[in-house]
């Protein structure tokens, strides 16, 4: 349910300002996200998640507790600097 809830409700509205969303993990009804993308380095991230991702979440499936955010690197991210680094040689 949680990863039809992101590709039908959040994606779509995610994509729209260039970001996306990862599903990381779900365990007794904590979901765990990663924001791709523009989202990814977003100062606006903390609200997406609140405003967004865990209200529509909350609100579509009644068992989500709590969603977190995932704040590892990304391999999108590591890539992107890899090719900067790439390019200034």
């Amino acid at each position: 349910m949680v990863k039809s809830v992101l590709e039908t409700k959040i994606r779509p509205e995610l994509m729209k300002h260039y970001g996306d969303i990862e599903l990381v993990d779900v365990n007794d009804g904590v979901v765990t996200v990663k924001l791709l993308g523009s989202c990814s380095h977003c100062p606006s991230a903390v609200f997406t998640m609140e405003d967004l991702v865990e209200s529509t979440l909350k609100d579509s499936i009644p068992e989500v507790k709590e969603v977190v955010l995932d704040n590892s690197v990304s391999d999108e991210l590591i890539e992107e600097v890899l090719n900067i680094i790439r390019k200034n040689r």
